[in-house]
């Protein structure tokens, strides 16, 4: 059995009009902006006019497919939303991939019995802090952070999910039990570019690196930028800027090879060209394959923002808006994608993930796996990222192929 290509890149395609932004070419369907809803809509339109199934969960996931879901379910899947000026793929590729091999299984009238679906999960890229909607699925929310949770820029996620009519306490009722899965697996671009320059097709994941996010305040004074002298300054921005000089330092001190530690948004206030910086607000997101190296650098980042502070004369001030630890993927699903993989004849190689994806969550209550095809130059969260239709037809026939394997193992 092989996949349709040419079908799943029109559909591809299709997605990536609902979005768009032709000044910056950039895809727009934020976590429960009305685009993203849109590219929901459009993709239950899809799963009907496929004959498949369909429903909404009270965490704005989007499932499809065929069987009867009182037995343990095959999922596959990945989110549709995206970063602000991200790609077609990231996320996208995983949910029409599951469409698309559902759709080939029904072609070749397949008599599987196990009941086979997809997932768009909703809220995957953090926009509030964390994965809502493999959370969700797996369990792991609860009414306080729920009720909390706010983006950079002070939007509740409550009020989000109000505007868009769902409710987020019933986020709550879309937890799954173990026992109603028999695996989850989910095909991405790599995001990054070690299969591009070692002119590797496939990935196969064995780990995905855990990741915190904060939301950081550095508080001083706004002054004037032309009377008030340099050495009396307390300067927000100068406070940033030296922490983004430390940066290099507290990996090489506290992390590893698999470290990655990013400035990632900034806002000055009150932003006047010529008025001394008063506050400094800023992201960190810091990733690492290791919890304990994770915690390591929390802390160098706290001591270090401290310090920084105090020479400034500034107040220092953070919340932790996230925490998803490390997760290793599912040792008997990775041996199974690899053995796909091998018999397709594809070149591959066994990597870690140093994003973050919905999988990680998914290995709380099930075998989860994860298949990386390569981004070209490593691009990713950008409107040039790009990957050869050639690695997303290969990628998805693994999938496909793995899910037919899995219907006949015994976990």
């Amino acid at each position: 059995m092989n996949i349709n290509g040419e079908r799943l890149k029109q559909n591809l395609l299709e997605l990536a009009k609902i979005g768009y932004n032709e000044q910056d070419r950039g895809m727009y369907r934020i976590g429960f902006t009305d685009a993203d809803m849109e590219g929901r809509r459009w993709l239950q339109d899809k799963a009907k006019s496929a004959g498949l199934e369909t429903f909404m969960d009270g965490a704005g996931n989007i499932f499809f497919g065929r069987g009867d879901r009182s037995k343990p379910v095959i999922l596959m899947g990945s989110h549709i939303d995206t970063v602000p000026a991200g790609g077609i793929f990231d996320g996208a590729l995983g949910v029409m991939a599951a469409l698309e091999v559902i759709e080939t299984l029904q072609e070749h009238q397949s008599e599987i019995d196990t009941p086979i679906w997809g997932v768009a999960t909703a809220e995957e890229e953090g926009r509030f802090g964390g994965m809502l909607g493999s959370q969700a699925i797996a369990g792991c929310l609860n009414p306080d952070w729920l009720l909390s949770a706010h983006d950079a820029d002070n939007v509740y996620l409550k009020d989000a999910m109000a505007g868009q009519g769902l409710d987020v306490m019933q986020a709550l009722d879309a937890a799954w039990r173990p026992e109603q899965l028999k695996g989850f697996v989910e095909l991405h671009i790599e995001q990054g570019p070690v299969l591009f320059q070692s002119d590797v097709q496939i990935g196969v994941v064995d780990g995905i690196s855990g990741v915190f996010k904060w939301i950081v305040h550095l508080k001083g004074k706004a002054d004037h930028a032309g009377t008030a002298p340099m050495d009396m300054r307390s300067d927000a921005f100068m406070g940033l800027a030296d922490f983004a000089h430390e940066i290099e330092r507290i990996i090489a001190e506290n992390g590893t090879d698999k470290t990655r530690i990013t400035v990632g948004k900034v806002e000055l206030k009150p932003g006047h060209p010529h008025t001394v910086p008063g506050e400094a607000v800023f992201t960190i997101v810091g990733r690492d394959m290791d919890e304990g190296v994770m915690k390591e650098l929390a802390n160098a980042c706290r001591k270090t923002l401290s310090a920084i502070a105090r020479g400034h004369r500034l107040m220092f001030e953070y919340e932790q808006v996230s925490w998803l630890e490390p997760k290793p993927c599912s040792a008997q699903l990775t041996d199974i994608i690899e053995q796909q993989v091998k018999q397709r004849g594809y070149s591959y190689t066994r990597m870690p993930s140093g994003a973050g994806h919905d999988a990680q969550f998914l290995t709380e209550i099930t075998h989860a796996g994860l298949i990386f095809i390569p981004s070209i130059n490593g691009v990713s969260h950008a409107p040039d990222e790009w990957s050869h239709w050639h690695d997303v037809e290969a990628g998805t026939n693994v999938l496909l192929d793995t899910v037919v394997a899995m219907t006949k193992t015994s976990f």
